[in-house]
């Protein structure tokens, strides 16, 4: 008998702990299968498994970036109930229920800085184990797709400061593979055009995905973080309208590429947090994307200067307060597809 129904669905059993042992059972139309605490995959019965693309839907890696749990759980009612047909194979993961639990961003460490082996170095933070966990899951989940078969992540979240562009995107580092324009007019139509192409490897979910199972994966930003209850739904309505329509196969044919309808990004450097001196000269106000004067004085850490140069250059994910030795923002510029 399947565990979840509209009065206490797949997210209420998440945020109970209900989960003890993987468990899996069948309905009319889908194998489904929980294979670990705020995780579920489900497959459609009669479609060949060898021709359907794998999709990954992410989100509370930062338990309290509710309004994507809120969506995914949303989706996945109507999955459940067979309003919504799958036409793919889907993993859709909750990622820190227990940051969830307590409406916090984490518990001991920022989970999505111990993916792509991360976790190794905080071996004492209980997201270590959860982001071991995952990667496993994730990557064993998306390496099943047949060649042909697309390999997708998408990994959602919202941020801690409001942003010029409220939805934006990150692409991670591709290991030089291309840049996938027609991910960018799927992103689109979700009404994502900001995306920045990030540089080098990173210790995020979506690079993980990305690095070790060759998928097309995105971290999305897509507003302000807010406490389960108060959010919008309706502000989130184009994410999800694209992914309803490419989990039932129905996205409509994608418009040609052109540039002039992004804005992308490429990082140019991160602002790293090296002692307990650093100053990041930016309020607390300023928001991602906010453009950087010429010559301004971005952050200084003793005797290293952070400067703006050329006046195109903007900031993304400023904070001060993370620990010693992390990412305190990075500066980025804009760019173009090669």
């Amino acid at each position: 008998m399947m565990p979840f129904s509209p009065a206490r669905d797949f997210l209420h059993a998440t945020l109970d702990g209900s989960f003890s042992a993987a468990r899996h059972w069948q309905n009319d139309t889908l194998d489904i299968a929980w294979p670990a605490d705020g995780v579920l995959t489900l497959q459609p019965r009669h479609h060949d498994a060898a021709t359907l693309d794998h999709v990954l839907l992410s989100a509370g890696v930062h338990g309290n970036e509710t309004a994507p749990i809120e969506v995914l759980n949303r989706i996945l009612d109507d999955v459940l109930a067979g309003r919504l047909p799958l036409h793919c194979r889907l993993m859709l993961v909750f990622g820190n229920p227990p940051a969830m639990r307590n409406g916090a961003r984490f518990i001991d460490y920022d989970m999505n800085r111990l993916f792509n082996g991360g976790h190794r170095q905080q071996a004492q933070a209980r997201e270590a184990g959860r982001a071991a966990q995952l990667e496993t899951l994730a990557v064993d989940f998306l390496q099943q797709a047949a060649p042909g078969s697309r390999r997708l992540h998408y990994d959602l979240h919202t941020a801690i400061r409001g942003s010029v562009f409220e939805k934006f995107a990150i692409y991670p580092f591709t290991d030089g593979r291309p840049h996938q324009r027609e991910q960018l007019l799927w992103l689109e139509s979700a009404e994502v055009s900001t995306v920045l192409l990030h540089s080098k490897p990173s210790p995020t979910f979506s690079y993980h995905t990305s690095h070790h199972a060759a998928a097309d994966a995105f971290t999305l930003e897509l507003g302000k973080a807010r406490p389960f209850g108060h959010n919008d739904l309706t502000r989130f309505a184009g994410i999800e309208r694209a992914l309803r329509r490419l989990l039932s196969g129905s996205t409509a044919p994608l418009p040609a590429y052109d540039a002039a309808r992004f804005a992308l990004f490429s990082a140019k450097y991160d602002l790293i947090k090296h002692s307990e001196q650093f100053v990041l000269h930016l309020a607390d106000s300023v928001e991602n994307f906010t453009a950087l004067p010429d010559g301004m004085t971005i952050a200084e850490d003793g005797e290293i200067r952070y400067v703006a140069e050329g006046g195109s250059e903007r900031i993304l994910f400023p904070n001060p307060k993370v620990g010693i030795g992390l990412r305190a923002g990075i500066v980025i510029q804009p760019c173009q597809l090669t």
